[in-house]
């Protein structure tokens, strides 16, 4: 039996240049769905975010989308496949996802993915979580995010323990075994600010 039960995937609004992302995060859907790991996402049907999405619902896993009521205007939200949390606010948007995630899958994404993973990633480094952070790297899109955390080692602003707080993981298949690896988090009483 699978310890977690959910997984967070931050991944990008757009589709990207390469057929491989998009390949990728219809792949990790299917394989969640599989797995029987609730998705939470972002709640918008477009790009990535929209693919893993439609391909989780598809092979009949559970979903849940979690999308700030501006966003609303300016993105397609999922409708019709899961349940749709509307929040205020993006920080409270993030710290909904969460709270509703046993680990944390990042796919191939923009800003919008960075600063969800940064922020993901400086969460566990103050202690106030203990949950898996993957990147699944999809054709070397992990490589330079990675090499941003080695120059922050490297001049001396970050440990280097810094490089136990995440994993990168070559591909879904890998990704996906991971994940069924991992227990079910220790719940954490520490308040995210």
């Amino acid at each position: 039996m699978i310890g977690i039960q959910s997984a967070a995937v931050f991944c990008g609004s757009a589709a990207g240049s390469n057929p491989a992302f998009a390949a990728a995060a219809e792949a990790l859907g299917e394989g969640l769905a599989a797995f029987g790991i609730k998705l939470v996402y972002g709640g918008g049907g477009i790009g990535l975010m929209g693919v893993v999405a439609r391909a989780a619902h598809k092979a009949g896993g559970e979903l849940v989308g979690v999308m700030p009521e501006f966003l609303m205007q300016r993105e397609v939200a999922h409708i019709g496949a899961g349940e749709l949390i509307v929040t205020p606010d993006m920080h409270t948007r993030k710290r909904r996802m969460f709270e509703l995630a046993d680990a944390f899958v990042i796919l191939p994404g923009g800003l919008g993915t960075l600063d969800e993973f940064f922020e993901i990633l400086t969460w566990r480094q103050l202690r106030l979580h203990g949950k898996a952070i993957l990147i699944c790297d999809v054709a070397g899109y992990a490589k330079p995010w990675v090499a941003i955390l080695e120059a922050a080692i490297a001049n001396g602003f970050a440990q280097a323990s810094a490089r136990d707080l995440f994993e990168v993981i070559d591909g879904v298949p890998a990704l996906l075994a991971r994940l069924a690896m991992l227990p079910k988090p220790v719940s954490q009483q520490a308040t995210l600010l």
